[in-house]
């Protein structure tokens, strides 16, 4: 009896550890997926930023430099609102702004660092697909149907977020703090890793900020957010967002306007999608 005892304990001893040994393979399996996903991500990075390093002529001269300039798209739409309305307070960026290299290999490192940034930015797609993969198994099935899409959405929301960082807040921003003086005796001759530092913080951010409806669907989901509480906390989103859009735009209430329009509508979407994954959830509780 007791020889057999031995043996049962014996073979449950071996089947717990063939147990703990598949689940240890299984999250190893697992942090192996992720590091995949991860490595091919950098890899659609690292592309993107050679070719962007080799593009330098096109990055710099048309792309990073250019919201200065007074022949930039949105400084002569302002020109012509400014001419249309009769105010010359609403044109910007008519002047001539100084960037300055102070360290020798200044204009090198900012040429790698920018190449790296624009990779990040083009390849945004792709490192959310690969990402979205890695999640998309972990899923049920109803899960999965209400989150097809999600992809697509969240590259759409996030470079359009980019891009009006990038035509709309960085000009803005530019003029004020471009030609915002204390004094005539201090002469503005700005840092061109500051600068860039401006222009990419700006657009990065913006494009997370248009990922509003995307975090209000999934903190719906889980049961963080709630329209009520959207709803309960509208005029202090719509103050912060007005405070926003005066900070970086010059003194004129129709560019602040033009900045604020959109968050504001953003911000109404988030509450139209938390409410209906809200509906959705209380109806399947209901049917249990």
């Amino acid at each position: 009896m007791n020889d057999t005892s031995n043996k049962e304990t014996t073979s449950t001893k071996k089947g717990n550890k063939k147990k703990g040994l598949q689940a240890e393979m299984s999250f190893l399996e697992h942090l192996e997926e992720l590091r995949w996903h991860i490595i091919r991500s950098v890899l659609a990075v690292v592309v993107f930023a050679v070719v962007a390093f080799i593009l330098k002529d096109f990055i710099f001269n048309s792309v990073i430099l250019k919201p200065k300039s007074p022949d930039f798209w949105t400084n002569r739409m302002f020109v012509k609102l400014g001419d249309l309305i009769g105010s010359e307070s609403i044109k910007i960026n008519q002047g001539h702004l100084n960037l300055i290299a102070i360290k020798m290999a200044d204009q090198f490192m900012i040429h790698i660092t920018v190449s790296i940034i624009a990779g990040l930015i083009i390849a945004s797609p792709f490192v959310i697909n690969e990402f979205w993969r890695f999640i998309r198994p972990a899923l049920y099935e109803k899960e999965k149907k209400y989150a097809n899409g999600a992809v697509f959405y969240t590259s759409v929301l996030f470079l359009t977020g980019v891009l009006f960082g990038y035509y709309l807040i960085v000009p803005l921003s530019i003029h004020f703090l471009g030609s915002y003086s204390i004094s005539d005796e201090v002469i503005n001759q700005i840092n061109t890793r500051s600068y860039i530092s401006t222009l990419t913080s700006i657009s990065f951010a913006s494009g997370v900020v248009f990922l509003l409806p995307v975090f209000s669907y999934f903190l719906s989901k889980v049961g963080i957010l709630t329209p009520q509480f959207m709803k309960t906390y509208r005029r202090h989103a719509y103050v912060v967002m007005l405070l926003l859009s005066a900070i970086i735009t010059p003194p004129d209430i129709f560019s602040q306007i033009m900045v604020c329009l959109p968050l504001i509508f953003l911000y109404e979407i988030g509450i139209l999608i938390s409410r209906r994954v809200v509906k959705k959830r209380e109806k399947e509780l209901d049917n249990l």
